[in-house]
């Protein structure tokens, strides 16, 4: 026997998932199943719109794009495993299947992370420089803001998944919770993981931090530009465009920071699951529709597509 007894460090894991302590667990699911089903339509929607409306071939518009991508990525990692899961009357999810998890999850959000900060860039340039716009905003920086988020998610999942998954987890092997998140992952570890905790939790707040800082001085300049303003519509435009963005980032934000910032004292397994549930299944359904309902361009495209589509669909009944 090893030094931890008469365990395998790469058995399977079991999720104890979301709908164990529900009274209605098939009421969830539908629940669930329909939020997905809404999520990967609209943000697809959003991807075709602004791939086929010349109206929406902006920096702006096609940093969006990259954010409904990375929402219709981050939702199909864990809600099909979670549903079919309780279709089928399994938990289990293997020492392989838990690591890729682990890794795409903080691939995904550490992207998401970097893009929402960047975007704060545009609109600053957007409205603070608008003369310069095409110069400071060019296919190139987009080609290179779309990059830099990718790989600063990357490093993040490069970085924490392996170390996360070399600790020995020989106690019980139930994760109390849908998905293989790495505060949950941890509480299952026979060793001392505070030093790698409080590591994390630097990284976390680094991460946090740098995005915030670009957000937080982009948005400064900009509620001083629009204060300025002295056409009413363009204030207008202004505060709408903006502050969708800011109630995206308040979500994503608000929602992380509970997650890898807050003190364990705070935390219960019931808050952790709900918080997560909202950034990882409810997220990706708000970012589409709080783009698109409050955006005059999105929604003229998508009344032209439908309108293409119904007058391709009479012509054809002829």
């Amino acid at each position: 026997m090893g030094r931890w007894g008469n365990y395998s460090m790469y058995a399977d894991f079991v999720l104890l998932g979301l709908f164990s302590n529900t009274r209605f667990p098939w009421l969830l699911f539908a629940l669930i199943l329909l939020v997905f089903v809404i999520s990967i339509a609209s943000n697809t929607i959003m991807i075709i719109l602004i791939h086929m409306d010349s109206r929406l071939h902006t920096p702006m518009y096609y940093l969006l794009s990259q954010l409904s991508l990375m929402d219709i990525l981050y939702i199909s990692t864990i809600v099909p495993k979670m549903l079919v899961d309780q279709m089928v009357g399994q938990r289990a999810i293997s020492f392989a299947g838990c690591t890729a998890q682990h890794f795409i999850y903080l691939t995904l959000a550490g992207a998401e992370f970097f893009l929402l900060g960047l975007m704060s860039y545009d609109r600053y340039v957007a409205i603070c420089n608008p003369l310069r716009y095409p110069v400071l905003m060019s296919r190139k920086v987009c080609l290179l803001i779309v990059v830099a988020a990718w790989l600063g998610g990357s490093i993040d999942g490069f970085l924490l998944t392996p170390v996360t998954m070399q600790f020995p987890f020989c106690a019980s092997r139930e994760i109390n919770h849908f998905f293989c998140e790495v505060p949950a992952l941890l509480k299952l570890s026979c060793t001392d993981t505070s030093a790698y905790e409080t590591a994390m939790y630097v990284c976390c707040i680094m991460m946090l931090l740098i995005p915030f800082s670009v957000i937080s001085a982009s948005y400064t300049r900009i509620l001083i530009t629009v204060y300025r303003m002295s056409e009413a519509e363009g204030r207008r435009r202004a505060v709408a465009t903006c502050s969708s963005h800011m109630v995206v980032v308040s979500l994503f934000y608000g929602a992380a920071m509970y997650t890898y910032v807050l003190p364990h004292s705070y935390h219960t397994p019931e808050k952790d699951k709900a918080v997560s549930a909202f950034y990882t299944i409810l997220t990706p359904l708000l970012n589409p529709l709080i783009y698109s309902l409050r955006n005059k361009d999105v929604t003229g495209a998508l009344k032209k597509a439908l309108g293409m589509c119904l007058s391709s669909g009479s012509v054809s009944t002829f």
